[in-house]
């Protein structure tokens, strides 16, 4: 069933206040979402080249919990390693055929770990417990069913929405700067674990960051805000380039308090606050389009890890924001465009239980200018799910 209505609501940027939040690469949730993710995409590869097909799994249960260091200004040492918990289900054999799962989970958590952390070593700063087992019956019988696509695992819902507001855009490319190869060149004493949280008041937008300086690279309290002065200016060049806004200001590590030595500044050894400070855990960080918009309708499903070609909490989160990009970028007279997908279990994936698209009109626009263009671009999409499916399932989406 495909619905098309007007939305009821204000636009975004009509709001007097908005809040967006944005957690960074090396945020704990972030790392558990982006390490849980990759195991998933090395599975299907493992999956795809042994038996032609995306095999039952769904690692979407991961806990990252913090280690323990001991740090000052010139440096420290890790006293105990982090350790990454992974679960939830595989598929371990098939055909006669055994794949290394647990081999391949920890492999690929060290790598992307290797890859996005300069300053930690997997075999040293992480341990890993593999928590993994064979499916129930019934969901892994979904994957020996026959046809093309695989029937939805879940009964479940996802929204997504276009455009991003400026807020929105601003906090995500502010955290993308921030963790960018340049600007780490520039300030080699900065972490991965950023956080921003931006507020707009009006057109006035305030920004709270998180990120902390690395204890190598700060040898006194007063080399530390010294270089934090450095950094915000940077960060301030940066963001003059936001034009919506009539002012933005920032505040770096609203917790520093001069005058009290090591417990006044946000020091940090690895890089990331996982090495001793902040667990994490799947799920509890950014929605697919790399944020968390607290004045925008968000769905419940943790989507990294989920295998891509039955589960809907995946599949239709993904979609749905593509969905709506598409229909808000293509069909003219629409300024927001909100998509719902409803899954109900056993359904195929290309059959959603109810596909919705809610529309803010522009003005002298009514439903049904733009009603045969939308149900079109949906049913095209359906169409497309194989395809769509197996896109997720090299990664090419981000989900976080």
């Amino acid at each position: 069933m495909i619905v098309v209505e007007s939305y009821r609501g204000r636009p975004v940027t009509d709001l007097c206040v908005e809040v967006v939040e944005r957690k960074g690469t090396g945020h704990p949730d972030t790392l558990c979402d982006s390490m849980m993710e990759a195991i998933s995409v090395a599975l299907c590869r493992e999956y795809l080249r042994e038996f032609g097909a995306v095999l039952h799994h769904n690692i979407d249960k991961g806990l990252l919990a913090a280690g323990q260091v001991e740090k000052g200004f010139g440096g420290g040492r890790v006293l105990r390693p982090m350790e990454l918990t992974i679960g939830d289900r595989a598929t371990f054999s098939a055909a006669g055929k055994t794949i290394p799962v647990a081999e391949i989970a920890v492999e690929t958590a060290r790598e992307w770990l290797k890859r996005h952390l300069r300053h930690v070593d997997p075999l040293r700063h992480l341990d890993t417990r593999v928590m993994l087992a064979p499916g129930s019956a019934e969901l892994t019988d979904i994957f020996a069913r026959p046809g093309v696509l695989r029937a939805a695992n879940d009964t479940s819902a996802a929204i997504g929405y276009w455009p991003p507001s400026p807020t929105e855009r601003a906090v995500l490319e502010l955290e993308h700067h921030l963790n960018s190869p340049d600007f780490k060149e520039r300030f080699p004493e900065t972490g991965e674990d950023v956080k921003v949280m931006g507020l707009r008041h009006g057109d006035t937008l305030e920004l709270t960051v998180a990120m902390p300086l690395l204890a190598a690279h700060i040898d006194s309290e007063a080399g530390y805000f010294a270089r934090k002065e450095a950094v915000g200016v940077a960060m301030g060049e940066f963001v003059r380039r936001f034009a919506a806004f009539s002012e933005v200001t920032i505040r770096h590590n609203a917790l520093d308090l001069p005058g009290r030595g090591q417990g006044g500044v946000y020091l940090s050894l690895l890089g990331t606050s996982a090495e001793d400070a902040d667990s994490g855990q799947v799920g509890r960080g950014n929605r697919v389009n790399g944020i968390i918009a607290l004045n925008r309708p968000l769905g419940a499903e943790a989507v990294a890890g989920k295998n891509p070609v039955s589960h809907v909490g995946k599949i239709y989160n993904v979609l749905a924001y593509r969905l709506a990009r598409e229909i808000q970028q293509n069909v003219a007279g629409i300024r927001e465009a909100y998509v719902l997908l409803l899954s109900r279990i056993g359904d195929p994936v290309d059959r959603p239980w109810m596909a919705s698209a809610q529309l803010l009109l522009e003005s002298g626009v009514d439903v049904e200018d733009v009603r045969a263009p939308i149900e079109a671009r949906i049913e095209h999409a359906l169409a497309g799910m194989a395809e769509f499916c197996m896109e997720l399932s090299t990664g090419k989406y981000p989900v976080c």
